[in-house]
Order: C-alpha cells, then sequence, then structure tokens
C-alpha cells in the first residue's frame, strides 16, 4: 500500500480547510479515499498517509488528494474541467528503440509558481510513481525539465554506450552512458533495464543537447527545476502505452492545479506512420443503471440523488434518465473500468455509516453441486492410479503458457496492472503449471506421476464479464523411459472407471512430439489430448527425463457423464 508524504501546512492550503492538527478529523477526512494517518511529525510539519487503494495513483501526491477530497467536502461539485493548448513541441522517435522502450509523452506547463515545498511534493510523486506504477522504472519513468532552457523539436533517439557525455544530475563532471550505468547511483541502481541492449535511449533537443538519459538519469543543466522555473517540460518514457500516457496525466495534472497552463506536444512514430497528441485530458463517458445501484447498494436511490453523489464524488453526469444516466468519468480516473467502480463511489459519497445493516431472511442450504461429485471421483480415480495430486495458481505468465511450452501465442485474459512479472496472466491449459511444477522439483527422485485438476480461465464475449471459467484435469508421468503407451495405460484406466469410452485420433500439437501425440475424443467431440512431451519443451523447463502427459477438457466430459 503506498504511503505518501505531505507538507501540512500546505495541505490546508490546496485543500482549503482548517484541520486544526486534529488527527481523528484528518482521519475522518481521509476516509474518503481510504487513506489513514500514519505519522504526524509536527517538528517537521509533514504528515504521512497510508493511502489503502492501490489502484489510484491519481491520489498519491497532495493535489491529487485534495482535488478528490474538496468534491467530498463540499467544496467543488462535478468533473473538474481540464484544457490543453496547441502543441508547443514536437518529438520524433526513433525506429530503432522499438524493442528497447518505445513510447514516449510529453506536456509543457508555463507559469507555474514553485516553491521548495511544492518541488519536494513533485519529487516525491515522481518516486511514488516510478517505484509502484511504474514498477521500478521498467514500465516507465519521469522527467522534468526547465522548457525555457529547451529548443525543440526533441528527439527520442539511442545512443551507442561511449557515443554521447553529458554532466547527470548531482553530478559536476561529464560521462558518457556506460560511465554512468557504473559511476552514478541510480546508474547502478536501474542500469539493469537498459544494459542489455547494444544501443541506450537517449533524448536531445534540436541543439543536441541532452535532456535525459531514460530510465536512469536527468541531465544537470536542462533536467533541473528549481524554484525559479517557470515552464515545466514533463516527459515519460516507457514500454506500455497506455502506462505511459497515464503517468504523464498524474503529473501534468498536478501542475495544473498549482496555477499553471498546460500545452501539448505532438509524437511522431515514422515507422507507424503514427502521430500522437500528448497529453489526453478529455472524460469519457460510462452508461450507469438505477437498478444496478440499489440492487448492489440495497437502497432506493432516485436517479437525481445518484447523480448528486457522483458529483461530490467528482462524476459528471451528461444525460439524466429515470432508469438509466450517462456518466463522465474525469481522465485521471483510470480505476473506473466497469459500472461496479461508478457504485463503489456512490456509496462512498452516501456514506457507508449510511447504510442500514440488514441481514438476508433468505433460507439457504448448503450442498455440492451435482457436477462437484464427479470431480471428487475423477480426483479419487487420478490417486488410485499413482498420482499424486498438486495445486498451482491460476496467475501465471506468457512466457510459461507460450514459449516454453513451444506453442504459438493465443488470445487470453491478461491483466491490466499486474503486481509480479512472472504473474501476469490468467492460465488456460494447466500443464504449463505441472511443468513448471516439474521444474521448481529437480531434486525429487524419479518416477514422478503428477495430476492436477483445476479452474483455467478462457475469453468469452457471450458472459458479461468476456471470460468464462472450465475444470480442467492434467497429467503428467516423468522417468527414464516415460513413454506414450504409459500414459495412453493410464487414460484408458481413467475412463473405464469414470464409466465413459474414448478414442484416440491423429493429431499435431506443438508442445509434443510429431507421431506421438493424439486427440482424446469422448462421444465424437474432441475433450483433450495426449502423448509424449517435445525435447525443446523438456529443454526450456530444465528436465533431463522424458515425460507424456494428457490434459482433459473435464467440464465437458462430466457434463457428457451427466446427460
Amino acid at each position: 500500500m503506498p504511503t505518501i508524504e505531505i507538507d501540512y501546512a500546505d495541505f490546508e492550503k490546496i485543500l482549503g480547510i482548517k484541520l486544526h492538527k486534529d488527527v481523528e478529523k484528518l482521519n475522518d477526512i481521509l476516509a474518503f479515499v481510504k487513506g489513514e494517518v500514519k505519522l504526524f511529525d509536527e517538528e517537521e510539519g509533514t504528515i504521512s498517509v497510508e493511502i489503502k487503494d492501490t489502484n489510484r495513483p491519481d491520489i498519491w501526491n497532495i493535489e491529487g488528494l485534495a482535488r478528490t477530497l474538496r468534491g467530498f467536502l463540499g467544496f467543488e461539485k462535478g468533473v473538474r474541467q481540464y484544457t490543453v493548448g496547441k502543441p508547443l513541441a514536437e518529438v520524433n522517435v526513433d525506429p530503432r528503440l522499438k524493442n528497447i522502450r518505445p513510447y514516449i509523452g510529453c506536456s509543457i506547463v508555463k507559469n507555474v509558481k514553485l516553491t521548495d515545498t511544492i518541488i519536494r511534493g513533485f519529487m516525491h510523486l515522481q518516486d511514488k510513481l516510478d517505484q509502484s506504477y511504474g514498477r521500478n522504472r521498467q514500465r516507465t519513468s519521469i522527467g522534468m525539465y526547465d522548457f525555457s532552457l529547451i529548443t525543440p523539436p526533441l528527439h527520442y533517439t539511442v545512443a551507442k554506450p561511449t557515443e554521447i557525455s553529458f554532466t547527470p544530475l548531482g553530478f559536476e563532471e561529464e560521462m558518457n552512458l556506460k560511465e554512468i550505468l557504473e559511476r552514478h547511483p541510480k546508474g547502478i541502481e536501474y542500469g539493469h533495464i537498459v544494459s542489455k541492449y547494444s544501443f541506450y535511449p537517449i533524448l536531445l533537443d534540436s541543439e543536441k543537447n541532452v535532456l535525459s538519459f531514460p530510465p536512469i538519469i536527468n541531465s544537470n543543466d536542462l533536467g533541473r527545476v528549481t524554484e525559479k522555473t517557470r515552464h515545466v517540460l514533463v516527459e515519460v518514457t516507457g514500454v506500455m502505452h497506455e502506462i505511459v500516457l497515464n503517468t504523464l496525466k498524474m503529473v501534468t495534472l498536478s501542475l495544473i492545479d498549482r496555477g499553471g497552463k498546460a500545452y501539448s506536444t505532438t509524437i511522431h512514430y515514422p515507422h507507424e506512420n503514427l502521430k500522437v497528441t500528448t497529453p489526453k485530458l478529455e472524460t469519457r463517458l460510462m452508461n450507469l443503471e438505477v437498478k444496478y445501484v440499489n440492487t448492489i447498494l440495497g437502497l432506493r436511490l432516485t436517479a437525481k440523488r445518484i447523480a448528486e453523489l457522483l458529483g461530490k464524488a467528482g462524476f459528471g453526469v451528461e444525460k439524466l434518465g429515470k432508469t438509466e444516466m450517462t456518466v463522465q468519468v474525469p481522465c485521471y480516473r483510470i480505476d473506473v473500468m466497469h459500472p461496479i467502480d461508478l457504485v463503489e463511489d456512490v456509496a462512498t459519497a452516501y456514506g457507508y455509516n449510511n447504510i442500514k445493516p440488514l441481514w438476508r431472511k433468505l433460507p439457504t442450504a448448503g450442498g455440492a453441486r451435482p457436477e462437484q461429485n464427479l470431480f471428487n471421483v475423477a480426483r479419487e480415480l487420478m490417486v488410485g492410479l499413482g498420482f499424486q495430486e498438486v495445486l498451482t495458481f491460476t496467475l501465471t505468465n506468457q512466457e510459461n503458457l507460450f514459449k516454453k511450452m513451444n506453442c504459438r501465442k493465443e488470445r487470453i485474459v491478461e491483466i491490466a496492472n499486474p503486481k509480479v512479472q512472472t504473474l501476469t496472466c490468467l492460465r488456460n491449459r494447466l500443464l504449463p503449471s505441472l511443468m513448471e511444477f516439474l521444474s521448481n522439483n529437480l531434486h525429487v527422485e524419479y518416477p514422478q506421476k503428477l495430476f492436477e485438476l483445476g479452474t483455467v480461465t478462457l475469453l468469452d464475449e457471450r458472459n458479461e464479464t468476456k471470460t468464462k471459467d472450465e475444470e480442467k484435469l492434467a497429467a503428467v508421468i516423468v522417468h527414464a523411459n516415460a513413454g506414450f503407451s504409459e500414459v495412453k495405460s493410464a487414460l484408458d484406466a481413467f475412463f473405464m472407471n469414470f464409466g465413459l469410452e474414448w478414442q484416440i485420433k491423429e493429431a499435431k500439437h506443438q508442445s509434443f512430439i510429431d507421431g506421438r501425440v493424439g486427440a482424446v475424443v469422448v462421444n465424437g467431440r474432441n475433450v483433450g489430448v495426449v502423448g509424449e512431451i517435445h525435447p525443446k519443451v523438456l529443454e526450456a523447463w530444465k528436465l533431463e527425463n522424458p515425460a507424456a502427459a494428457f490434459e482433459l477438457n473435464l467440464s465437458k466430459i462430466v457434463k457428457m457423464r451427466m446427460e
């Protein structure tokens, strides 16, 4: 959970309310944003606030916090309007950055009155976004510059490690890019992001003055923002375009809230024949049904009352009907992805303490679903056949699902904002999880016979969530003589005891050896695959012994068994 440090006097000023150092009152206010005071240093005049909502980087600084709280406190209503002036600079992107750090977004904010307190606040925001939302600068990194010292157009390009030298921020001597990675504290900390490439990213102006070496360090000449700076250039580079644009929004809006006027820039991607204007501060529209809100919250709110509460939470209502409304979502509310997110803000504005608790009066009788009994039978059969059950995570990554399994990439359910690089999507197969388990247990003696009966998630446009869950059964046999006959015998025994007849038909599968793989067919329907694992797959998982495996769609099989 992010913890932000804010200046108490500045917070009172920008919020527009006197708190008289009352921590209890401050906690009552911060409850609107799921925040809590962790430390109040009266001597330093600072407050450490823990934000329990990790999905809202827009409130990870004093400006964003005040922007949201002023609505809940009744000082503002509806969407705060932000405008962007015409482009004042162009940025040309080198095609060679495509596989290094391909995206950039920039904004120019003029006539900002900066103080030491405000600058420290922006440094704290920059660090918080780089570390959390930017994944330690791997996804995104931020740079801020004195625009009055810069001559557009800018060039986001590449350089060899010893080709360009400049004075990095905090140093007095010039270094080339290689020396910065070896000697500068930021280069030592973040150098691994770019050191694997033969070219490094570099940002220059039209006179070839260095602005920064993304994502490592700014130039000491142009990349230092002081109290004398009035015109600020904000730059964000990264590997995910949407994350770059979102990060740019957060910093730009905070500068606007400090009295600045924002102007856009035009980014040219010649290799994609693409021109992008940044930043993008437009609101977006989302439909919300009155019945849906009341069903979720257990209330009887009218459309007008819901609109009032949304206005208090910082949203606008463009079209208001009796049963439905069109809600304006602010550009900085990147956490709002579904109507349920709007309902949460309605509840916050209404006040959770004002919602009367109600015990359900419906009689409930617990019991397993009919198909669950057959899942349990399948599990018992596998144990009876000498297999050991394992349970693995439903979250995985594309490398495990496709690259290590020697498969072509497929459309899968991915996480928009993953917290861990190895857990970025939901699995659509079980076999990769078993192979990973074997790879992590190379010290265990052979033979090994493992199985898993678990859930996979597939894309399905017909469902509300656009996904569906299915139960699958996968098993693998690993030892010096493991082969097709052994795993087919296990499958024969499984289906015989499960009460179904099956057939094997010739098939091809990239994870299995050609000629030693077949499709599993029950009642004329393809329900799985069986065969010997391909040597490329074994090598990818560092397995030295042969392996044979099968994977079945148990949901389909159970459905046929129940018919």
